[in-house]
């Protein structure tokens, strides 16, 4: 047992003490840990990669469990695919890696996406036209209600646009499936995914629908996210963040029909529903590439120690000493705008934890 600042497993750099910190190597040990805190009612935060987490600056009073189960094994599936199991505390990006390296696609447009294996069901991770709901098979987790593991299948996660069944069941980061591992249904071969956005297309010169060379893909998807602070890199405070901090807005289509023709619009599964561009709605609100940075709009917020990423609207960055309420401050400015412009109010992707928007 080790008591840490929550800052250094996020990787915005952002929390306060935990009061108890514990560790856990293998998915046994997890469930035991959990178990433990939960038969003596002590209050439970999961930390992974602690890229999806914004933690208050008081830290969190209770046990705080780092998930760190490894491991990757491949078994034959239906015919031209394979069945990839990762435990949860696996790396995701050395996922994504080793299943392109040994042939198999249907990840690699998920490149570059920091944190762990078992979070990614959670939150239906999700970049460039991909999400892991189009490959996840089954997610097995410790139930902390019934205190049995229990399988779900892909189905029933109900999973939605950054959004699933686990989120849901979520509290303050403590959920109450506790995931230990996931499986993946990948293609066999060289061909990646069909390409749905079309920025990742024109990178490869190809159409929308299309495939590509999954390394290609995968290669492409790194520059670009590199190029808009969204692969981390300790010396790149634009990198500092937990990704994009807003997801896409989704209205009923009269609502979208209100906005500026330009607007941009996507399509969604529910029927009379648009989905939106949060960042086009940033920037048209006024808050453009590093808003809060030093002689920038916005600098007086948090004295230049949190602004936007100098690279993507989406970001809310630490400059380097930033406090968990600076990063708050400059996305509530940026959430306010937004609803004074446009009547919309964003809503945050990560989990605030002891912290609101």
């Amino acid at each position: 047992m080790t008591t840490l600042q929550l800052a250094s497993l996020t990787t915005s750099r952002v929390g306060g003490p935990a009061r108890r910190y514990l560790f856990a190597e293998t998915a046994d040990e997890l469930i035991g840990l959990v178990r433990a805190a939960d038969e003596a009612s002590e209050p439970l935060l999961l930390v992974g990669g602690g890229s999806n987490l914004l933690i208050s600056d008081a830290g969190f009073d209770g046990a705080v469990v780092h998930v760190g189960n490894r491991g990757v094994s491949i078994r034959g599936g239906r015919a031209g695919t394979a069945i990839v199991e990762a435990q949860a505390g696996h790396p995701w990006d050395e996922l994504v890696a080793q299943t392109v390296a040994e042939g198999y696609s249907g990840l690699e447009a998920l490149s570059g996406i920091p944190g762990l294996a078992g979070a990614t069901p959670v939150q239906n991770v999700g970049a460039y036209g991909a999400d892991v709901s189009h490959s996840i098979v089954s997610v097995q987790t410790w139930d902390r209600e019934t205190r049995q593991q229990r399988r779900f299948g892909a189905a029933e996660l109900e999973f939605g646009y950054r959004d699933s069944l686990l989120k849901r069941t979520t509290v303050n980061g403590s959920p109450r499936y506790v995931v230990l591992s996931v499986e993946f249904s990948l293609t066999q071969g060289r061909a990646s995914a069909p390409i749905r956005y079309a920025e990742l297309a024109r990178a490869l010169g190809v159409d929308v629908g299309d495939t590509a060379d999954a390394a290609d893909v995968r290669r492409e998807v790194l520059r670009l996210r590199a190029g808009k602070g969204m692969v981390l890199n300790p010396a790149d405070p634009d990198t500092f963040s937990t990704g994009s901090f807003f997801t896409n807005p989704i209205l009923p289509a009269p609502d979208a029909d209100k906005l500026p023709a330009e607007a941009p619009r996507y399509p969604v599964a529910e029927p009379g529903m648009v989905k939106l561009s949060a960042a086009w709605l940033i920037e048209y609100a006024g808050f453009g590439k590093g808003f809060g940075l030093p002689g920038q709009p916005g600098s007086a917020i948090a004295d230049g120690r949190a602004s936007l990423s100098a690279k993507h609207t989406l970001a809310v960055t630490n400059r380097g000493d930033a406090s968990a309420q600076d990063l708050l401050a400059i996305a509530r400015a940026v959430a306010d705008g937004v609803e004074q412009a446009f009547g919309i109010r964003l809503q945050p992707e990560p989990l605030l934890i002891n912290c609101a928007l």
